[in-house]
């Protein structure tokens, strides 16, 4: 929240006029009918600086809003509403978002904020990415999509609704274009809005791709994303539908660009010269459609031309790997490979979107000197897993169903009777145990001793559990915990996604064969010790007794809390830890979470990469046998 006003300016400096921001529905409705709009979560507030710093706002409300967001921004509660269905023509699910769409442009009008009423809102969002979802619910996805237009519609917010990757979206709902993360299409020339007289805009054009654990870093060399942005702005524009100044189709990417403090060059003033260029083509791009002349195999003028005398003219040249000397208006122009000129007066380059001026600069990390104080620790009881249980049912049971999103962590202890005689106690092989999970991470513990841990992959979340396991004879304890690093955000009815240890769970080699123990009584837990005793929290961490860290340097214990104390440092430079010495887990500054850690080594092909050419998600890699993320912001809490 503190850094919000700088956030906003740099996007303005950057040659921005607009932000573009989500509302997240599990964050401003945590429980049926209860809001939360205060601190970090305060939208109003947020879009109050927006204007203050001159800028207009795309509100996309959604309420799904995939975003590589938890659940893609819905509550769980939301999942257990009797009778739903996610975004398809279903009533319950209907009522919701209606709801909690009518509560946030309520607040938006009371507030004065849309564009009609002198706000700085000139667009707002309804729905996300449905075309694909619409496609595979059939009719009554097409009807759902039909109701969400008419319903935001009759809202009177007085400014356009838009829907993006939504081809067929009914008059008067813009259709725009979202970069498509399953076509890796990270162009937007292509595109036209379904009507000729709606306007051509991108809502996304991305400036890498996300990351994984375990995954490399994407960039997306800069000359390449202001190649998207130029080619898009060569197409025809309705701007004057909007009745706002020109809105290039950058804005989410330069959004994306700085939801950090520390500026990436040549990035950020590479694209900066780019949006300057383009306003001053500003008033022909707007005036008419753009003529297109060949100017070779590869090279085409496109120009903007206004009846009071404007001209702007985008020299293109789609060559990979060969440059051009182009003739337009009795003048030669040199071309580097996949580049675009820009000449807002049809004469002089004013930008070229391969000829990088500003050097090459990285955010320089260095130690503070600040020194942590009195190590501690705190390990989790495992064995106390069993003894807390909250029930026992016979069979295992879907994590989300049990945990409700209120941990990561869900215990599922059982216990097998081994007889004296079995053959394994006397020489033989030992036993294997194997566990099928729905994702993400199990630990399995035997007798409380940790045996073995095994994990998914975002792209393959189902995983088996495989390890030979140390049983005595008499009563053996087995607990699995299962770990789930966030729920998912896509995919068709992704709701009804299972996660957890769904089974079977199978002891192999013990002498009458296999013993599945997968029907028998489990007893489950939600989370950890810690975090019922709410240890991550100033005024509860002295709850226990803690650890000198030293006093157990040389023994590797599982599930184990740690805390420190230190001093802010001086000045008032970004301030970030370093966590490329831990596993995994999560960290609390203050009380205050700032995120899960798990520094999986990535794996990738981390080459030489060059801008020319089609961009994809694979192209341009880095940080291949480096942790995934290494470096986790703090701000002042």
């Amino acid at each position: 929240m503190q850094m919000w006003e700088g956030l906003i300016q740099k996007a303005k400096d950057g040659g921005l006029d607009a932000i573009d921001t989500y509302v997240f529905w599990d964050l401003h409705e945590p429980s049926p009918g209860t809001y939360n709009f205060e601190g970090r979560y305060d939208l109003v507030r947020f879009i109050k600086l927006v204007q203050k710093a001159g800028l207009y706002l795309h509100l996309r409300i959604g309420p799904y809003i995939c975003a590589e967001w938890n659940f893609g921004g819905f509550p769980v509660w939301l999942k257990y509403v009797p009778g739903i269905s996610f975004r398809t023509d279903n009533q319950p699910f209907k009522m919701a978002m209606q709801r909690f769409t009518e509560k946030i442009v309520e607040m938006m009008k009371n507030e004065r904020l849309f564009q009609t009423q002198g706000g700085p809102i000139i667009l707002s969002q309804i729905e996300n990415e449905y075309g694909s979802e619409s496609r595979n619910f059939g009719a009554a996805g097409h009807a759902y999509m039909s109701w969400a237009a008419k319903m935001a519609g009759d809202l009177g917010t007085g400014v356009p609704w838009v829907m993006c990757k939504e081809d067929d979206a009914p008059d008067p709902v813009l259709n725009f274009y979202l970069t498509d993360q399953h076509l890796q299409w990270f162009y937007c020339d292509y595109f036209s809005p379904n009507k000729p007289y709606k306007p051509t805009m991108w809502t996304e054009a991305w400036t890498g791709w996300f990351e994984e654990f375990g995954g490399p870093i994407h960039h997306r060399p800069v000359e390449d994303l202001a190649f998207a942005v130029a080619s898009i702005m060569e197409e025809p524009i309705l701007e004057e539908l909007l009745e706002v100044p020109l809105l290039p189709p950058a804005m989410t990417m330069m959004l994306r660009l700085m939801n950090t403090v520390l500026l990436r060059q040549p990035k950020y003033d590479h694209l900066k010269e780019l949006h300057k260029a383009i306003k001053l083509c500003e008033h022909a791009l707007v005036a008419a459609d753009p003529t297109v002349t060949p100017l070779g195999n590869y090279e085409q003028a496109h120009v903007f031309s206004s009846k009071s005398g404007q001209c702007a003219a985008f020299l293109s040249n789609y060559h990979w790997d060969a440059s051009a000397r182009v003739r337009f208006n009795n003048m030669y122009y040199d071309l580097p490979p996949w580049s675009i000129s820009i000449l807002p007066d049809c004469k002089t380059v004013a930008f070229n979107t391969a000829m990088v001026r500003s050097k090459k600069s990285w955010p320089q990390m260095l130690p503070t000197n600040v020194r942590m104080l009195s190590w501690e620790t705190f390990n989790e009881d495992v064995s106390a897993s069993e003894v807390d249980a909250k029930f026992t049912v016979p069979g295992l049971l879907e994590q989300l169903n049990v945990t409700r999103d209120a941990s990561d962590y869900l215990w599922y202890t059982t216990s097998i009777e081994i007889s004296p005689t079995e053959s394994f106690l006397h020489g033989g092989r030992p036993p294997i145990l194997t566990v099928d999970s729905a994702g993400h991470v199990l630990h399995v513990f035997i007798n409380g001793q940790l045996s073995g841990s095994a994990f998914g992959t975002q792209k393959n979340r189902k995983f088996t559990f495989t390890r030979t396991v140390n049983l005595h004879a008499g009563i053996n304890s087995i607990a699995l915990l299962s770990v789930a690093v966030g729920l998912p955000n896509d995919g068709h009815r992704f709701e009804t996604w299972s996660t957890g240890v769904l089974g079977p769970v199978v002891l192999h080699g013990v002498d009458h064969g296999t013993r599945d123990l997968s029907r028998q009584k489990w007893s489950y837990k939600v989370g950890l010790k810690g975090e019922a005793m709410d240890l991550a929290s100033p005024s509860k961490i002295s709850s226990v007794d803690w650890l000198k860290a030293s006093f157990l340097e040389n023994k590797q214990q599982p599930l184990t809390w740690y805390k420190a104390y230190f001093s802010a440092p001086l000045g008032n430079e970004p301030l970030a830890l370093d966590l490329s010495s831990m596993g995994k887990g999560q960290v609390w500054i203050n009380g205050q979470s700032i995120g899960r850690y798990w520094t999986a080594y990535a794996n990738g092909q981390c080459n030489t990469c060059s801008y020319a050419g089609t961009f994809r998600q694979a192209k341009c890699q880095s940080g291949c046998g480096k942790p995934t993320q290494r470096w986790y912001n703090i701000i002042d809490f």
